[in-house]
């Protein structure tokens, strides 16, 4: 090769290469939509990732171990939440009451996982405040304190607050991820759903940049 070409070949390369490296852009309606009026987050400064799911779901059941340990890597300018949906199930409705109630009683990090595999695997037909308390409290949590929570002023309105959501997010199905209040990550597959969140996480801290430059 004469030199002229050895030295054509070397920006040749190095642009197939970048190529190769550079990250696909992702596409609204097929990897993310918009959400229609963007939506307060309750965490400025950082950017917000909402889970919306539900423990009688069986598609979040599945989801549970993947976006656990996603979220566990996030860094730290994002800012990661749940939301229990009820969807207006009477069944969905009262677990998204025990996430509330297991929070309030401390009992949430030791039970999280449980209880998908309480409902999923172990097929308990925990859908009521009784049934809920009593396996809390088979399972070394505090009863007293999650019956307590379960019925309170405060878990109702934190139940009621993420219906709201549901509503306003445009949240059709579980799981979902809602990035920042303006976007709902899509995906075929839970792995290309975490990656599209991901990108939109992305997208959001060059917005912001572009927004606020200095």
């Amino acid at each position: 090769m004469s030199s002229r070409k050895a030295l054509l070949a070397v920006p040749l390369l190095f642009l197939a290469a970048t190529a190769l490296s550079a990250p696909a852009a992702i596409v609204e309606g097929t990897d993310y939509r918009s959400i229609a009026t963007p939506q307060p987050t309750s965490t400025p400064g950082r950017i917000e990732v909402i889970e919306f799911f539900s423990y009688a779901c069986p598609h979040c059941n599945e989801f549970y171990p993947l976006i656990s340990a996603w979220a566990a890597k996030l860094p730290h300018d994002v800012a990661f939440k749940r939301v229990p949906v009820g969807f207006g199930r009477p069944q969905w409705v009262a677990l998204a009451r025990a996430y509330y109630a297991l929070t309030a009683s401390g009992d949430l990090e030791r039970l999280d996982g449980a209880l998908f595999h309480a409902l999923h695997e172990e097929q308990k037909p925990l859908f009521d405040a009784a049934s809920l308390s009593e396996w809390v409290g088979q399972n070394g949590g505090h009863p007293d304190r999650f019956s307590a929570a379960y019925t309170s002023f405060g878990v109702n309105n934190q139940t009621v607050q993420g219906d709201h959501m549901v509503e306003t997010y445009g949240i059709e199905a579980v799981p979902r991820l809602a990035i920042d209040g303006r976007y709902i990550a899509l995906g075929n597959s839970f792995t290309a759903m975490l990656d599209n969140a991901d990108a939109l996480i992305a997208k959001v801290r060059a917005e912001n940049k572009a927004a606020h430059p200095h």
